[in-house]
């Protein structure tokens, strides 16, 4: 893993952004990753079709929470029909280390991805049958 991204990795899970819960949220979502105990939840506040704020909560592994970091961060402003198409590679460029070769660290760094598309489209959307494709 290069050096950089590791350091990325941990100054994010020592020090997240957007951490914490948002009064009044347009919606939130809280996953959980029964393997290996990590939870995500995340809340945003929808104004007129974009992300006007997000937060998120939780804890697990450092890779889960520098994930859920980064991933508040680039959500933050954007459109919600973009924040809806945005995909597991989007996110796993933007963590930037290696992770398709192990799934159970791909699972960690996937979970705020997940929290976020049932928050964004609601308690019926299933991820399951799409987890290649999220």
């Amino acid at each position: 893993m290069d050096d950089i991204y590791r350091e990325q990795i941990l100054e994010h899970a020592r020090y997240p952004h957007n951490y914490g819960t948002l009064e009044g949220a347009t919606c939130s979502h809280e996953e959980h990753n029964p393997l290996c105990g990590d939870r995500v939840r995340i809340d945003l506040l929808i104004a007129d079709g974009v992300i006007a704020d997000v937060r998120f909560s939780g804890r697990g592994c450092a890779i889960s929470q520098a994930s859920a970091s980064l991933l508040t961060d680039a959500v933050k402003g954007m459109p919600v029909e973009a924040a809806k198409a945005y995909s597991k590679d989007d996110l796993l460029e933007l963590i930037g280390i290696p992770l398709r070769t192990n799934p159970t660290r791909l699972k960690c760094a996937l979970l705020p991805l997940k929290a976020l598309k049932v928050g964004l489209y609601g308690v019926g959307y299933s991820h399951e049958d799409e987890d290649d494709d999220l």
